[in-house]
C-alpha cells in the first residue's frame, strides 16, 4: 500500500480549488496559509498578480495581543486584522480561498472573524 503524503495531498488540493476560484480586482482572493505555529491570510488580485493586503500571527498588531492564546483565537485575529485593512482599501467583498485545507478548526475561525468585522464572501 502507497503512503500518502500529507503535504502533496494538501498541494493536490489546493490545485483543484484554485481552478475554480479566482479573484478580480471586483472581488479579490482571500488566500490562507497555515502551518504548524503561524497562520497567513492575504487579499490577492489574481488578474493583476498583486497582493492588495496580507496579516499573519508575525504581525506586530497580533504578535502583541497573542501572547497567551490558543492558536484558533490567534486565527481570529488575523482574520479581524485582513478584513480590517481590506475594507480600509475600499474591498468589501472577496472569494475564499481555503489553500486545501479542511474548513474547520483555524481556517473556519479565520473566515467567520473576517466575516463578523464586515467582509462579505
Amino acid at each position: 500500500m502507497k503512503k500518502v503524503n500529507s503535504r502533496s495531498a494538501r498541494k493536490r488540493r489546493h490545485d483543484r480549488v484554485r481552478l475554480k476560484v479566482a479573484g478580480t480586482s471586483l472581488k479579490p482572493r482571500l488566500c490562507v496559509f497555515r502551518s504548524l505555529n503561524h497562520i497567513y491570510a492575504q487579499v490577492i488580485d489574481d488578474s493583476s498578480g498583486h497582493t492588495l493586503t496580507s496579516a499573519s500571527t508575525l504581525d506586530p498588531q497580533v504578535k502583541d495581543k497573542a501572547d497567551s492564546r490558543t492558536k484558533t483565537s490567534k486565527a481570529e485575529l488575523v482574520g479581524t486584522l485582513v478584513a480590517t485593512q481590506a475594507l480600509n482599501n475600499g474591498i468589501n467583498q472577496v472569494v475564499f480561498d481555503r489553500g486545501g485545507y479542511k474548513y474547520h478548526g483555524r481556517v473556519k475561525a479565520l473566515a467567520e472573524a473576517a466575516r463578523r468585522e464586515g467582509l462579505k464572501f
